[in-house]
Protein backbone atom coordinates (compact mmCIF):
# COMPACT_ATOMS: atom_id res chain seq x y z
CA UNK A 1 0.00 0.00 0.00
CA UNK A 2 3.05 2.31 0.24
CA UNK A 3 2.72 3.25 -3.44
CA UNK A 4 -0.98 4.07 -3.30
CA UNK A 5 -0.45 7.48 -1.70
CA UNK A 6 2.00 8.78 -4.34
CA UNK A 7 -0.23 7.44 -7.12
CA UNK A 8 -3.23 9.23 -5.60
CA UNK A 9 -1.12 12.38 -5.20
CA UNK A 10 -0.13 12.28 -8.89
CA UNK A 11 -3.75 11.74 -9.90
CA UNK A 12 -4.77 14.69 -7.70
CA UNK A 13 -2.07 16.82 -9.32
CA UNK A 14 -3.32 15.83 -12.78
CA UNK A 15 -6.89 16.79 -11.86
CA UNK A 16 -5.64 20.10 -10.49
CA UNK A 17 -3.73 20.91 -13.69
CA UNK A 18 -6.80 19.96 -15.78
CA UNK A 19 -8.96 22.30 -13.70
CA UNK A 20 -6.39 25.13 -13.93
CA UNK A 21 -6.14 24.69 -17.72
CA UNK A 22 -9.91 24.66 -18.09
CA UNK A 23 -10.35 27.70 -15.89
CA UNK A 24 -7.74 29.65 -17.85
CA UNK A 25 -9.42 28.75 -21.14
CA UNK A 26 -12.88 29.73 -19.93
CA UNK A 27 -11.69 33.03 -18.45
CA UNK A 28 -9.79 33.83 -21.65
CA UNK A 29 -12.90 33.18 -23.73
CA UNK A 30 -15.07 35.24 -21.36
CA UNK A 31 -12.60 38.13 -21.55
CA UNK A 32 -12.88 37.87 -25.35
CA UNK A 33 -9.11 37.53 -25.72
CA UNK A 34 -9.89 34.80 -28.26
CA UNK A 35 -13.04 33.66 -30.01
CA UNK A 36 -14.43 30.16 -30.33
CA UNK A 37 -13.67 30.27 -34.03
CA UNK A 38 -10.01 31.01 -33.38
CA UNK A 39 -9.54 27.99 -31.12
CA UNK A 40 -12.01 25.54 -32.65
CA UNK A 41 -9.39 23.66 -34.66
CA UNK A 42 -6.11 24.48 -32.95
CA UNK A 43 -4.28 26.03 -30.04
CA UNK A 44 -2.30 28.75 -31.81
CA UNK A 45 -4.63 31.61 -30.85
CA UNK A 46 -4.48 30.98 -27.10
CA UNK A 47 -2.29 33.39 -25.09
CA UNK A 48 1.02 31.97 -23.86
CA UNK A 49 -0.19 31.42 -20.27
CA UNK A 50 -3.13 29.34 -21.53
CA UNK A 51 -0.90 27.35 -23.89
CA UNK A 52 1.51 26.62 -21.04
CA UNK A 53 -1.27 25.19 -18.86
CA UNK A 54 -2.71 23.22 -21.77
CA UNK A 55 0.68 21.82 -22.70
CA UNK A 56 1.38 20.92 -19.09
CA UNK A 57 -2.02 19.24 -18.85
CA UNK A 58 -1.04 17.10 -21.84
CA UNK A 59 2.30 16.35 -20.16
CA UNK A 60 0.39 14.74 -17.28
CA UNK A 61 -0.53 11.92 -19.66
CA UNK A 62 2.98 11.18 -20.89
CA UNK A 63 5.56 9.89 -18.38
CA UNK A 64 2.97 9.60 -15.58
CA UNK A 65 1.51 6.66 -17.53
CA UNK A 66 4.83 4.87 -16.98
CA UNK A 67 4.68 5.86 -13.31
CA UNK A 68 1.23 4.31 -12.86
CA UNK A 69 2.30 1.11 -14.61
CA UNK A 70 5.52 0.85 -12.59
CA UNK A 71 3.66 1.40 -9.31
CA UNK A 72 1.14 -1.29 -10.24
CA UNK A 73 3.85 -3.77 -11.18
CA UNK A 74 5.91 -2.95 -8.08
CA UNK A 75 2.85 -3.48 -5.88
CA UNK A 76 2.10 -6.79 -7.58
CA UNK A 77 5.69 -7.93 -6.99
CA UNK A 78 5.68 -6.74 -3.39
CA UNK A 79 8.28 -4.03 -4.04
CA UNK A 80 6.64 -1.49 -1.80
CA UNK A 81 9.45 -0.79 0.65
CA UNK A 82 10.81 2.59 1.58
CA UNK A 83 13.17 2.80 -1.42
CA UNK A 84 10.40 2.32 -3.98
CA UNK A 85 8.10 4.65 -2.03
CA UNK A 86 10.83 7.31 -1.90
CA UNK A 87 11.37 6.97 -5.66
CA UNK A 88 7.63 7.30 -6.24
CA UNK A 89 7.31 10.39 -4.03
CA UNK A 90 10.36 11.88 -5.70
CA UNK A 91 8.72 11.36 -9.08
CA UNK A 92 5.55 13.12 -7.93
CA UNK A 93 7.64 16.01 -6.59
CA UNK A 94 9.40 16.26 -9.96
CA UNK A 95 6.04 16.49 -11.74
CA UNK A 96 4.88 19.25 -9.39
CA UNK A 97 8.15 21.12 -9.96
CA UNK A 98 7.80 20.64 -13.72
CA UNK A 99 4.30 22.14 -13.65
CA UNK A 100 5.32 25.09 -11.50
CA UNK A 101 8.26 25.86 -13.78
CA UNK A 102 6.25 25.30 -16.97
CA UNK A 103 3.35 27.51 -15.90
CA UNK A 104 5.49 30.05 -14.05
CA UNK A 105 8.41 31.70 -15.79
CA UNK A 106 8.91 28.65 -18.06
CA UNK A 107 12.66 28.52 -17.64
CA UNK A 108 13.24 25.77 -20.21
CA UNK A 109 16.62 24.51 -18.88
CA UNK A 110 15.17 24.33 -15.36
CA UNK A 111 12.03 22.61 -16.67
CA UNK A 112 14.20 20.09 -18.50
CA UNK A 113 16.10 19.39 -15.27
CA UNK A 114 12.80 18.63 -13.50
CA UNK A 115 11.80 16.35 -16.38
CA UNK A 116 15.13 14.50 -16.34
CA UNK A 117 14.94 14.11 -12.57
CA UNK A 118 11.52 12.49 -12.89
CA UNK A 119 12.65 10.30 -15.75
CA UNK A 120 15.69 9.18 -13.74
CA UNK A 121 13.44 8.23 -10.83
CA UNK A 122 11.17 6.25 -13.17
CA UNK A 123 14.18 4.45 -14.58
CA UNK A 124 15.33 3.59 -11.05
CA UNK A 125 11.87 2.17 -10.30
CA UNK A 126 12.02 0.15 -13.51
CA UNK A 127 15.50 -1.12 -12.62
CA UNK A 128 14.28 -2.25 -9.20
CA UNK A 129 11.45 -4.17 -10.82
CA UNK A 130 13.80 -5.70 -13.38
CA UNK A 131 16.24 -6.79 -10.68
CA UNK A 132 13.38 -8.43 -8.76
CA UNK A 133 12.19 -10.25 -11.86
CA UNK A 134 15.73 -11.49 -12.47
CA UNK A 135 15.89 -12.70 -8.87
CA UNK A 136 18.76 -10.37 -8.00
CA UNK A 137 16.91 -8.65 -5.15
Amino acid sequence: MALVAPVLAQIFWTFLVILMAGRSRVSTLRAREVSMGQIALGNDAWPQRVKALGNNMNNQFETPVLFYALCGIATYLGLTGWVMAALAWGYVASRVAHTLIHTGGNNVPRRFQAFVAGLTLLMAMWLGILLRLLGLI
